[in-house]
C-alpha cells in the first residue's frame, strides 16, 4: 500500500520562503503608498521611540579675525514612544481545494498546489495592502484609525498641538481660491521646522473637489488643464492630479468594508480635504516591526510575513499572515485639514 504523499512537504513552504513570496506580489492598491510619501524604516522591536527634535536655524554675526566664535546651539529633544501595530490574517487550505483539480497530464499534485496557495496569498496580500493603505491615510489626517474606525494614535493629541485648518469658502462667488492655497502652503513652510519638501498635495473628497473645479475663480484653470490632458492623448484622468495655486489636487476615492458594520466607509469625508508636503527628508516614515515568531526576533521587520501549518490530524493546512507596520507623520504641523465652506 502506497503511503498518501503530503504536498506540504515538498518544501518552499516554510516562514522565509512563504514571506520573501507574498513581499514579491504586486501590491496594486493605493494612491497614498504609490505617491511614495511615507520613507519604510524597519525596525528590530515593537516600539519605536520618535525623538521631537526641531532644527533651529540663526543667524551667524561676523567677527573679528582671531575672535572666539560662536557656539551652535541645538534644539532640546522630546521622546515619544509608539508601539506598532500588529496585523494578523489567517486562511485555511483543504483537502477538497487540491483533491480533484489537477486533470491528466495538467501537471502534479505539487504545481495545483503552488497555484492554490499563491492565489489565497495574493489575496491575502490585497487586504494587508488596502489595511497599510488605510493606516497611511490616517497618518496624511493625523489621525490614525483602526480597521473599525476606533482612534490607534491622534498625532496631535500625541505631539501636544492642534491642527490647522482653512476654511475654502467654495460655496461664495467672490472667495479668492488662489489665496487660500498660498494660506495652506505658508501654514506647511512654517511648520517644516527644519525639513525641506518639493511641493504641497492635497487629497479630497469628491464634494469638495467637484466644488473647488465648480468656483468660477478656478473652473477655467481646470477646463484648460483637462483639455492639455486630452490633446496630449495620455488619457489621464484629471481628477488625478490637477495644479491649482501651488497646489496639486487628487480626488480620493479610497473605501473599504467595515467589519462591525459590513458597510463601505471612505477614508476621506466627500466635503472634506487634507493638505500635506512632498518631497521631505524625515517627516514621514512607515515602520515596520519583526513578525511574531522566534526566528524573526531581533531582526528587521518586513512588510509582510507568511507561514503554513499543518493540521495535527492532517485535516487542513492554516496559512497565517502577519503584518507590523506603523506609518507616521513626525511633524504633525504639516498637515493641514481644508473646509469646503
Amino acid at each position: 500500500m502506497d503511503l498518501i504523499v503530503n504536498p506540504f512537504d515538498t518544501g518552499g513552504y516554510n516562514l522565509a520562503t512563504m514571506t520573501q513570496a507574498v513581499n514579491i506580489l504586486p501590491n496594486n492598491y493605493g494612491l497614498v503608498r504609490s505617491m511614495g510619501l511615507f520613507v519604510p524604516e524597519p525596525v528590530r522591536t515593537r516600539t519605536i521611540i520618535v525623538e521631537e527634535q526641531n532644527g533651529l536655524l540663526s543667524l551667524l554675526q561676523t567677527q573679528p579675525n582671531g575672535a572666539p566664535a560662536p557656539k551652535a546651539r541645538h534644539a532640546k529633544g522630546k521622546m515619544r514612544s509608539f508601539v506598532i501595530p500588529h496585523i494578523p490574517y489567517e486562511d485555511q487550505i483543504f483537502p477538497d481545494d487540491i483533491q480533484g483539480v489537477r486533470q491528466v497530464g495538467s501537471g502534479s499534485d505539487a504545481e495545483v498546489l503552488q497555484n492554490v496557495m499563491m492565489s489565497r496569498l495574493t489575496q491575502m496580500r490585497s487586504s494587508h495592502a488596502i489595511t497599510e493603505e488605510h493606516l497611511m491615510c490616517g497618518a496624511v489626517k493625523g489621525t490614525i484609525l483602526d480597521a473599525d474606525g476606533s482612534t490607534i494614535y491622534n498625532l496631535f493629541t500625541e505631539f501636544g498641538i492642534a491642527q490647522q485648518a482653512v476654511t475654502f469658502a467654495l460655496d461664495t462667488a467672490t472667495t479668492d481660491v488662489s489665496a487660500k492655497c498660498r494660506q495652506v502652503v505658508r501654514l506647511i513652510e512654517d511648520n517644516l521646522l527644519g525639513d525641506v519638501m518639493t511641493g504641497v498635495h492635497c487629497l479630497c473628497g469628491e464634494t469638495f473637489f467637484d466644488s473647488l473645479i465648480g468656483h468660477e475663480n478656478v473652473e477655467k484653470f481646470f477646463v484648460n488643464h483637462a483639455k492639455a490632458i486630452e490633446l496630449a492623448g495620455g488619457g489621464q484622468d484629471p481628477r488625478k492630479g490637477f495644479s491649482f495655486g501651488g497646489i496639486t489636487f487628487a480626488e480620493y476615492r479610497g473605501k473599504a468594508t467595515d467589519p462591525a458594520t459590513g458597510s463601505a466607509r471612505a477614508f476621506i469625508g466627500a466635503t472634506d480635504a487634507h493638505f500635506f508636503p512632498v518631497g521631505t527628508q524625515n517627516s514621514f516614515k512607515i515602520h515596520y516591526a519583526p513578525a511574531n515568531h522566534m526566528e524573526t526576533v531581533n531582526t528587521f521587520g518586513q512588510p509582510i510575513y507568511a507561514m503554513q501549518t499543518m493540521d495535527p490530524k492532517g485535516r487542513w493546512v492554516d496559512i497565517n499572515t502577519e503584518s507590523n507596520p506603523l506609518p507616521l507623520c513626525r511633524r504633525p504641523g504639516l498637515l493641514i485639514k481644508g473646509n469646503r465652506v
